[in-house]
C-alpha cells in the first residue's frame, strides 16, 4: 500500500484520501455539468463507537456540500454505521443523515454489500423510505434474486442505483458469466423504465461503464420518451472521464461517484478485479516508477 507505483495508479480512481480532495474534484466535475456522489471508503467497522465518528464525518460532508453549492449526494455502506454490531444504531445514524440531506437538498444512498447483507440493507431502505423520498439503494445485477427485489421496490417509488456487482459471489447466487450479467442488467433497467415506475421518488441510476449497454438503454429511453427526471447515468471517478463529459454535454444527466479515504486498498483491488483493463494501467505505472 505504501509503494509509490500503487499510490500513483490508485490516484487514477480517487482524487485523494481526504474529503477536501473529494470536494475539489466535485467542483471540477460540476464545472462541466457532472453531478457527483461522495463516499468515504471503509466497511465492516469492528466497534460500535466507530459508527459515531463515521456519522459525524458525513454530517461534515453535508455541511461542505451545502457551503460549496455542489450538486452532490452522499453514499454510505450500512456496515460503516454499525450494522454488524447493532442494526438499530445503524438505522438511527442513517435516519439522522437522511433528515440532513432533506434539509440541505442533497440525497442519501445506501450502497449494497455482499449477499449476507442484502436482506438487511433492503429492510433498512424500506424503513428510511417511509420518512423521505430522497433516499436510494444500490441493486446488483449479477445476483439472481435482484429481479424479485426490484419488483418489491417499485411500488414504494424507489431510487435504485443499478450496478453489475463487484463482490466475489458463488455461482449458486450470482451469474458467473459476464454476458448473463449484462443481459440481466438490461432487463432490470428496462423494467425500471416502464410506465408504472413513476411514483414520487422513483429514479434509475444506470450504473455502468459499458458504453454499448448504456447506448442500448438510452435508445430504450428515446423510444419510450422517458422523462429526463426519471434516470441518470452513474459512473466512477477516473473511469472513462471523456465518456462522462460526452454524456453530460449531450444533455444526459450524469453523476460521478467519487471515493476517498484511507481504507482504499480492498476497494482498489475490487476495481482491478471487475475491470481487467485496469490492470494494464497499474503495470504501466510499475515500469514508469
Amino acid at each position: 500500500m505504501r509503494t509509490r507505483f500503487v499510490r500513483r495508479s490508485v490516484s487514477k480512481f480517487m482524487p485523494g484520501e481526504t474529503i477536501e480532495d473529494a470536494i475539489a474534484a466535485a467542483r471540477e466535475l460540476g464545472a462541466v455539468s457532472l453531478g457527483t456522489i461522495l463516499t468515504r471508503l471503509g466497511e465492516n467497522i469492528t466497534a460500535i463507537d466507530e459508527a459515531d465518528e463515521v456519522a459525524a464525518h458525513y454530517r461534515h460532508v453535508l455541511d461542505l456540500i451545502r457551503q460549496s453549492g455542489l450538486n452532490a449526494h452522499i453514499s454510505i455502506k450500512p456496515t460503516q454505521l454499525g450494522f454488524d454490531q447493532d442494526p438499530e444504531v445503524c438505522y438511527r445514524h442513517c435516519r439522522e443523515l437522511l433528515q440532513r440531506t432533506d434539509e440541505t437538498g442533497s440525497f442519501f444512498w445506501l450502497d449494497m454489500e455482499s449477499t449476507p447483507y442484502v436482506d438487511g440493507t433492503i429492510a433498512l431502505f424500506r424503513r428510511l423510505r417511509e420518512h423521505a423520498p430522497n433516499v436510494g439503494i444500490a441493486i446488483q445485477a449479477y445476483l439472481y434474486r435482484s429481479a424479485k427485489d426490484v419488483e418489491g421496490l417499485v411500488p414504494l417509488g424507489s431510487a435504485i442505483r443499478l450496478v453489475k456487482g463487484a463482490y466475489l459471489e458463488p455461482a449458486s447466487l450470482a451469474y458467473p458469466k459476464k454476458a448473463d450479467v449484462d443481459e440481466n442488467f438490461y432487463r432490470l433497467a428496462t423494467r425500471l423504465l416502464e410506465d408504472d415506475n413513476t411514483r414520487p421518488g422513483a429514479l434509475l441510476h444506470i450504473g455502468t461503464h459499458d458504453v454499448p449497454l448504456q447506448a442500448r438503454l438510452l435508445e430504450v429511453i428515446r423510444q419510450r420518451r422517458v422523462s429526463p427526471g426519471r434516470y441518470e447515468v452513474a459512473m466512477l471517478f477516473g473511469i472513462q472521464p471523456a465518456r462522462q463529459k460526452e454524456l453530460a454535454a449531450a444533455g444526459v444527466r450524469t453523476r460521478c461517484l467519487i471515493s476517498y479515504g484511507e481504507y482504499w486498498f480492498p476497494w482498489y483491488m475490487r476495481r482491478l478485479a471487475e475491470r481487467p483493463a485496469n490492470i494494464g494501467f497499474v503495470i504501466r505505472n510499475i515500469f514508469r516508477s
